[in-house]
């Protein structure tokens, strides 16, 4: 069932993704040759906690940490480890939930550490304008299948793989609701966007095949090629002027450039 928020639902769905956009700052302020992506979690559990909410992801069907943390050609829901050790040149990314005031916010976004290869930027940078491309379709009138197609049609047109086992969702008092946004599609299919629905639209892009691997943990996601993986994450609600976006990645980016 797809539910419709009213417009204190959204800010307080607004406020919870402005913190998942702080945490990921907060994150990214961190991640460094040398740091374990246990670290990385307890960074991100510490200050989604001292700012009043609770990790989403912490005990979600048995999920063992605060976060998502996937390093390379893994594309998402690796579990943070003292074993993984961030090295220069790894792309990490980081998927984090808040629960708050009855809400919840859901965000990712893939880190560069220090220089990493042209080719793998490049995926970097078409999987973002791939996101921003599918987010420009989340309007009211429109079909879930205009923001699929957005994103597939952009990303293929590189020669990338659209991960096709994982989709985005609805975004609510539950982390993942109704409707499902797969990142591959076609314009004019499956449910109407609404105004007041909100919805998550996460590209997971490869660099070469779009075949997916689940390892052994139950959680970790990743390439069958162990070619790189690449995963940025909006919540939008839908309006009738267009999508009103609930994260915010300039604060993300600006801890970047200050760190």
């Amino acid at each position: 069932m797809i539910y419709l928020k009213t417009d204190e639902e959204i800010e307080l769905l607004r406020e919870n993704n402005i913190l998942v956009s702080r945490t990921l700052a907060e994150v990214g302020r961190h991640i460094r040759p040398g740091v374990t992506t246990k670290e990385l979690d307890k960074i991100a559990e510490d200050f989604i906690r001292s700012n009043g909410a609770t990790p989403s992801c912490l005990g979600y069907e048995g999920y063992p940490a605060a976060t998502c943390i996937s390093v390379n050609e893994q594309v998402v829901h690796g579990i943070p480890s003292d074993k993984i050790v961030i090295k220069e040149g790894d792309i990490v990314s980081v998927d984090l939930c808040t629960l708050m005031k009855g809400f919840n916010g859901d965000s990712a976004y893939t880190f560069a550490v220090g220089e990493i290869g042209d080719d793998v930027r490049r995926l970097l940078e078409v999987t973002k304008e791939a996101l921003y491309r599918g987010t420009a379709q989340a309007k009211a009138g429109n079909r879930v299948g205009d923001i699929s197609a957005a994103v597939q049609d952009y990303v293929e047109s590189f020669g990338y793989g659209v991960v096709r086992e994982l989709e985005g969702h609805g975004l609510g008092r539950k982390m993942h609701e109704d409707p499902g946004v797969p990142n591959y599609g076609a314009r004019g299919r499956g449910p109407l966007l609404r105004e007041g629905m909100v919805i998550c639209i996460e590209p997971m892009i490869t660099m070469g095949s779009r075949a997916v691997v689940f390892e052994r943990d139950g959680w970790t996601v990743r390439t069958r090629d162990r070619k790189p993986a690449a995963h940025y994450e909006f919540a939008v609600a839908i309006r009738k002027d267009g999508p009103d976006v609930l994260t915010d990645f300039g604060i993300i980016e600006d801890a970047i450039k200050k760190a």
